[in-house]
């Protein structure tokens, strides 16, 4: 099975607005940038669709590392959060809506193709990574609000 380190990110402005996304994907070495953006949508949608959009890039299963500055995402998907979300209609354990579930259902299915281990990294900490794809996720979320 290949091994494939996956670095995400996503930004928006005025959480809701105008957003972006941004993955990076690391093969031995080859690395593969993506991107996008929404004209209306908000942070944690943006960090989902990255990390959705990365998994989505991979042909085959894969052994992947995911890193990401988003505790909304990974503390979701490592606990079991997300699944038991889906088991329950999209309802968390107080019984209040679960947000976002058009994507986290997408990211289930494609969590499911692959082995994943999770890293959470401190966000505008200096890791290299981190740093590019919030980079680019900004940009992509500038780019959105210039077509507004």
């Amino acid at each position: 099975m290949k091994r494939v380190e996956i670095y995400t990110d996503g930004s928006c402005k005025c959480n809701p607005g105008p957003g972006g996304w941004c993955a990076i994907l690391v093969y031995g070495k080859h690395e593969k940038l993506i991107s996008g953006g929404e004209a209306q949508t908000t942070n944690n949608r943006m960090e989902l669709t990255a990390i959705i959009e990365a998994l989505k890039a991979l042909k085959e299963p894969c052994e992947v590392v995911l890193t990401s500055d988003s505790k909304y995402a990974l503390d979701a998907l490592q606990n079991g959060w997300a699944s038991s979300w889906r088991a329950n209609n999209w309802k968390k354990a107080d019984k209040s809506k679960a947000l976002n579930p058009d994507l986290w259902e997408m990211l289930l299915d494609e969590v499911e193709k692959h082995e994943i281990s999770y890293v959470w990294v401190k966000g505008h900490a200096g890791h290299p990574y981190n740093e590019r794809c919030d980079k680019e996720a900004q940009a992509r979320a500038d780019a959105m609000s210039e077509n507004e």
